[in-house]
């Protein structure tokens, strides 16, 4: 719904998985629209693929990169994606998110999954490192003057938010 919200034509994706973010990325995406999908396992990569070619999308329309995001994102343009999805290791989505801003379109959408961490952000109590970066990056997002952003309280929280 984001990717069409967006009429996305570009997006990036930290977190692979087995390719089913990427397939609902690639439905609400414009039909030439071109994913790319970042992940440091190799299997993840592989079963992403298997999962796209199943469902019958143009091997165009994707682009699986292996590696650690802070190593690909840094290489990928500026101002040019509609959408980037974080779904990756919560110690290092603050430094993920910084380069999604800096990919981002104007109007573009930065996405981040898990922003509650297991319901843990808000419980002032836990200091684990997972839960204190979620809990600082929602700070960050929220200070940011050239983000508008919104808590989404679905699944294990929705952090969302446009560039101004």
């Amino acid at each position: 719904m984001l990717a069409a919200a967006a009429k996305a034509h570009a997006v990036a994706e930290v977190g692979t998985g087995t390719g089913v973010s990427g397939l609902w990325l690639l439905e609400g995406m414009a039909t030439d629209g071109v994913l790319t999908t970042i992940d440091v396992e190799v299997e993840h990569q592989r079963a992403a693929k298997e999962a796209f070619a199943t469902a019958q999308v143009r091997s165009t329309r994707t682009r699986t990169i292996s590696g650690r995001a802070l190593d690909v994102l840094p290489r990928l343009a500026d101002s040019a994606y509609d959408m980037v999805v974080i779904d990756g290791d919560p110690a290092e989505t603050s430094d993920d998110a910084d380069q999604a801003i800096r990919m981002l379109r104007t109007g573009g959408i930065l996405a981040v999954t898990d922003a509650l961490w297991h319901d843990r952000v808000a419980d002032p109590a836990r200091r684990d490192e997972q839960t204190v970066a979620m809990r600082e990056l929602g700070r960050r997002i929220r200070e940011d003057e050239r983000l508008l952003p919104s808590l989404l309280p679905v699944g294990d929280g929705l952090l969302v938010a446009v560039l101004r």
